[in-house]
């Protein structure tokens, strides 16, 4: 595998350089990468800055970041870690956005019939599409995820057809707007800013993502 020269496209943040054996770790993590190493493992115990140390990974490699955490509670931490440290790159978080889950289930001792049982949380959700869009108009993206990030997510070219990028001093046609978000699903809603609707009074177009 070789890395390119390209448009630096991270900026990382800190108040402090590597230090100790960082820099080392660094350069050994990056000349694996170079040669195309599956797996690597940085040691390191807790509070020496393992996440720093790849951050500076990020910075240096500049390419899109898939970092994979066991369970939410960790992937939050790295979330808000990392923003620290990529304030001005898109930094998403993309987890299970279900609160709680049961599967179907049958107890043939009891001829009981269990039905599936979910909840979902819509902020969650919210932070999965805005993970997906970030990686679908920039490339100075890092997706924090849990091993939700296996789970089906919509066909990329086919949520790409639903999507669209409206830009500050751009001049758009407000009925072709209009057009475009009752043709992929929006909701026209006066009364309540509901997810998925929109309204439009006057000069002023609202919109509620989905």
């Amino acid at each position: 595998m070789s890395i390119k020269k390209q448009f630096k496209q991270f900026e990382l943040k800190a108040p402090y350089l590597p230090s100790g054996d960082q820099p080392k770790a660094i350069e050994q993590l990056l000349t694996g990468i170079k040669q195309g190493k599956k797996d690597q493992v940085l040691l390191g115990a807790t509070g020496t800055g393992k996440t720093f140390t790849m951050a500076n990974i990020i910075d240096k490699l500049n390419k899109p970041t898939l970092v994979l955490a066991h369970n939410k509670t960790l992937a939050m931490q790295l979330y808000y870690e990392l923003k620290e440290f990529f304030p001005n790159n898109r930094v998403e978080y993309f987890v299970s956005n279900f609160d709680f889950y049961q599967p179907e289930a049958y107890v043939p001792a009891k001829d009981l019939y269990i039905d599936k049982d979910a909840r979902q949380n819509m902020e969650l959700d919210m932070m999965r599409l805005s993970a997906m869009n970030a990686l679908m108009t920039r490339s100075d993206t890092i997706v924090v995820a849990s091993v939700a990030a296996i789970y089906a997510e919509q066909d990329p070219r086919e949520y790409s057809k639903l999507f669209f990028e409206v830009n500050v001093g751009q001049k758009i046609s407000k009925r072709d707007l209009l057009t475009f978000l009752v043709r992929t699903g929006y909701v026209r809603n006066e009364i309540e800013n509901a997810p998925g609707t929109f309204s439009a009074k006057g000069d002023v177009i609202k919109i509620v993502p989905g």
